[in-house]
C-alpha cells in the first residue's frame, strides 16, 4: 500500500465564526436601529422560520440564517437557566 492509500482528513474553516450569542446581539441592534421591537421580531423568526421577522439591514437576516433555529433556542435556554456556563453564549 502506497501513502497515497490513506484517507485524508479536509477540514474547512467557517468563514464567519460568530457564536450564536455574537448574532443575537448583533440582529437585536439592527433591529432597534430600524425601529422594531427586538424581542418580538426575533421571537416571530424562532417560532415561524420566516426569515421576513429579521430585516436585511446591517446583513442581520443573513447572520441569523447561519445558525438553526433550535440552536439559538438551545443557546437562549441554556442562559436562562444557567446551565453549560463554560459553553457557547
Amino acid at each position: 500500500m502506497s501513502n497515497n492509500d490513506h484517507t485524508v482528513r479536509f477540514t474547512v474553516q467557517n468563514e464567519d465564526d460568530t457564536n450564536v450569542g455574537d448574532t443575537l446581539q448583533q440582529v437585536y441592534r439592527a433591529l432597534e436601529e430600524k425601529g422594531y421591537n427586538p424581542i418580538n421580531q426575533i421571537v416571530g423568526y424562532l417560532l415561524s422560520g420566516d426569515p421576513a421577522y429579521i430585516p436585511r439591514h446591517a446583513d442581520a437576516r443573513n447572520k441569523m440564517k447561519r445558525h438553526e433555529r433550535d440552536e439559538i433556542l438551545e443557546v437562549l435556554v441554556k442562559n436562562y437557566m444557567h446551565v453549560g456556563e463554560s459553553e457557547e453564549k
